[in-house]
């Protein structure tokens, strides 16, 4: 019988994708990966306009405890895209182990190649890498392992929880040590 738990690994995700969510927002404090100047338009509000919203749109924004300006339409991209890869990493986990390397860095480190250097790059949503100061970089690249690093805790921790039992690809019983 398979104990890989797929429904449970889609609920662990979207939760691991929120708590993950709040952590990079966190990790940019100290290390805010943009200038001010490209922060004007940040990258969720840049794909938004390519994708046809107008900039009030997506400068939309609310006030919370006297703060002003607060991005909500950002903020929403934000949350989708780490919810979206949280989901799917914690069930490509259950099939797949080895996504799990460094525990779950590696694979942030992935998603920040393939999104930060190459799609949004191209899609014209940040300038190329050659362009992009070195702190861009490095808070990215960190920001992303932490993030997925996070994710995977959570995903393990949630998912031996509520199963009762180890991930699918440890054994549930200790082999016999030659008795």
């Amino acid at each position: 019988m398979s104990r890989r738990r797929y429904k449970v690994a889609l609920g662990v995700g979207i939760i691991a994708g929120i708590v993950g969510a709040i952590v990079k927002f966190g990790w940019e404090v100290p290390l805010p990966p943009r200038t001010p100047e490209r922060n004007a338009v940040n990258p969720p509000q840049e794909l938004l306009k390519r994708l046809g919203l107008t900039q009030r749109q997506v400068q939309a924004g609310y006030t919370y405890n006297g703060n002003g300006g607060l991005p909500w339409v950002s903020f929403l991209v934000h949350f989708g895209f780490s919810v979206s890869f949280a989901a799917v990493y914690c069930v490509m986990a259950e099939r797949f182990p080895r996504i799990k390397a460094w525990q779950g860095a590696g694979f942030g480190l992935a998603v920040w190649i393939g999104f930060h250097l190459i799609v949004m790059p191209a899609m014209k949503v940040v300038p190329s890498p050659r362009h992009q100061p070195w702190q861009e970089h490095l808070s990215e690249a960190l920001g992303h392992a932490v993030w997925m690093w996070v994710i995977e805790v959570i995903r393990r921790d949630l998912r031996n929880r509520i199963t009762h039992e180890p991930d699918a690809e440890v054994p549930l019983t200790v082999p016999d040590a030659g008795r």
